[in-house]
């Protein structure tokens, strides 16, 4: 693959970051998953080094995968991302956070209701401190 006119074409594994792969990898499933029956697919920052209209097609694609097919009765999408645009676009949102108790560093995995997914998406979009206007931005972003 070369990615400029003039340049030696490379193997993809050379040339593409790991994002890019990632990107590639959603691609092929995206076109294939009509033909196969995968259950569960997973998808570990697929979006990373990318944002705003670009990180909103990669959360529409991911839905479009996790939509029933008719050859496949149910099929799960899980999605890890740090993107608003893709998480927004979930149909269950779960929030992962790490405290330090005591010595350990303990994960906890929480599932978001309506609110929680507002504060959450809101988080997202405005960093430390969250306004009404970053809130009111997050529900718009969840009517999508």
């Amino acid at each position: 693959m070369a990615g400029h006119v003039g340049v030696v074409p490379r193997p993809l594994s050379k040339v593409a970051s790991g994002g890019e792969l990632s990107r590639i990898s959603l691609a092929i499933r995206v076109v294939t998953a009509k033909m196969e029956s995968i259950p569960t697919m997973i998808f570990d920052e697929v979006d990373v080094g990318i944002g705003g209209g670009v990180a909103e097609v990669v959360g529409q694609l991911l839905k479009q995968l996790s939509e029933p097919q008719a050859e496949v009765s149910q099929r799960q999408v899980l999605v890890i991302t740090h993107l608003p645009q893709v998480a927004a676009l979930g149909r269950h949102h779960l929030r992962v956070s790490k405290d330090l108790v005591g010595d350990q560093t303990l994960s906890t995995i929480s599932l978001l209701n309506a609110e929680g997914r507002v504060e959450e998406v809101a988080r997202m979009l405005g960093g430390i401190e969250i306004t009404d206007t970053t809130r009111q931005h997050a529900k718009e972003m969840l009517l999508h």
